[in-house]
């Protein structure tokens, strides 16, 4: 297993815990379950990376490994990922794969949907993984919420975080900056890209004319190696 896999399949499973863990020592998983898997990974990284038609064809053969289940829950589970890719990359849609399936979905799940839409419920804080609960807190501040983004290890969980403050108008601008500079690192275009072009609205609308003109130059430099 590449270590890219493994860090791939780690995204996953810090975000959502989404299935058992591939690179532990445990008894090797069902050929769906490694299916469901790895085309949940590939779909995650082809949207990030701004291959749709990629993401589009891992995401079906994701639904289909796992509908061999029957399982609703972790099908819901699978459409939660492709939401928090959106919101990572400032996508702000009704996340309507798991809607359909909301009602056979864990109160985990539920909260965490709420959550990426920042319409959760001050109650069900608790029922998110721990790393996003500090950025759930709507009462932290602007500048407390960016700091607990620094506390975030995991580089998409951290983007996905930036990406509620930003949809709930809590977003600072070293918020903007933790987005950038997670989504360049890891050469995300899609997620870089956009949070680029906020900054440079920002920019625009302060006058910083230098400012504005270098994010210009770097967008440029990301749109020409589509």
């Amino acid at each position: 297993m590449s270590p890219v896999t493994c860090r791939l399949r780690a995204i996953a499973l810090a975000t959502l815990g989404l299935l058992v863990a591939a690179c532990s020592s445990r008894p090797p998983p069902p050929d769906w379950q490694m299916n469901a898997r790895q085309s949940i990974d590939a779909a995650v990284a082809a949207y990030l990376e701004g291959n749709a038609r990629l993401e589009a064809a891992e995401t079906a053969r994701a639904r289909s490994e796992i509908a061999r289940t029957g399982r609703l829950d972790l099908l819901a589970r699978a459409e939660l990922m492709r939401c928090a890719a959106r919101v990572a990359s400032l996508v702000f849609e009704p996340c309507e794969g798991f809607e359909k399936l909301r009602a056979d979905a864990a109160p985990a799940e539920r909260a965490y949907a709420d959550y990426l839409a920042a319409r959760l419920q001050p109650q069900d804080v608790a029922l998110l993984p721990e790393l996003h609960r500090g950025v759930a807190d709507v009462k932290a501040s602007a500048g407390a919420a960016a700091a607990t983004l620094d506390g975030i290890d995991e580089p998409l969980s951290r983007l996905i975080a930036a990406g509620v403050l930003f949809q709930s108008n809590r977003a600072s601008p070293q918020t903007l900056q933790v987005a950038v500079d997670t989504a360049s690192a890891q050469g995300w275009r899609r997620p870089l890209l956009a949070w680029l072009n906020v900054q440079l609205l920002r920019a625009e609308k302060a006058g910083a004319s230098e400012e504005a003109s270098r994010l210009r130059r770097r967008i440029g430099v990301v749109q020409g190696g589509q």
